[in-house]
């Protein structure tokens, strides 16, 4: 079966743990790193170019923004997917996030079974890719 890579920035340890937990259950996603800060996502994310799949990043970190996190993923690879996780999933945030190359934005409180669902997908497609889906 295929994995998705995925690096979570998430400065709220309880959200960040129960996402890694839950996206192991549901999904077959790996989260090989996590950080609480923009700085540290963006330089993660640099330093690994190339080997993630998916990247879930909250709008508000401890210091910095998941925007300036998205923004300096903008020339990632076709397959490299990356997607805001907020609690403040406004039409003007998701317009933001969009024009900021963001794959996808979902609500931490009313779409949590939407990013679920969009992990399987994405594991099956990347499934497909590798000539490895049934």
């Amino acid at each position: 079966m295929t994995t998705l890579i995925t690096y979570l920035a998430e400065d709220n340890e309880t959200i960040r743990d129960n996402l890694i937990e839950t996206l192991r259950e549901i999904a077959d996603v790996r989260v090989v790193a996590h950080s609480a800060s923009q700085a540290e996502a963006s330089r993660w994310l640099s330093m690994h170019d190339g080997t993630w799949h998916l990247a879930i990043v909250d709008l508000f970190l401890k210091s910095g923004s998941g925007l300036g996190v998205l923004a300096g993923c903008r020339r990632r690879e076709p397959h490299q997917k990356v997607v805001v996780l907020t609690n403040y999933a406004t039409r003007e945030i998701r317009q933001r996030a969009a024009e900021l190359g963001a794959d996808a934005v979902f609500d931490k409180s009313t779409e949590l079974d939407d990013l679920f669902a969009y992990c399987v997908d994405q594991t099956g497609r990347l499934a497909q890719a590798e000539g490895s889906a049934p």
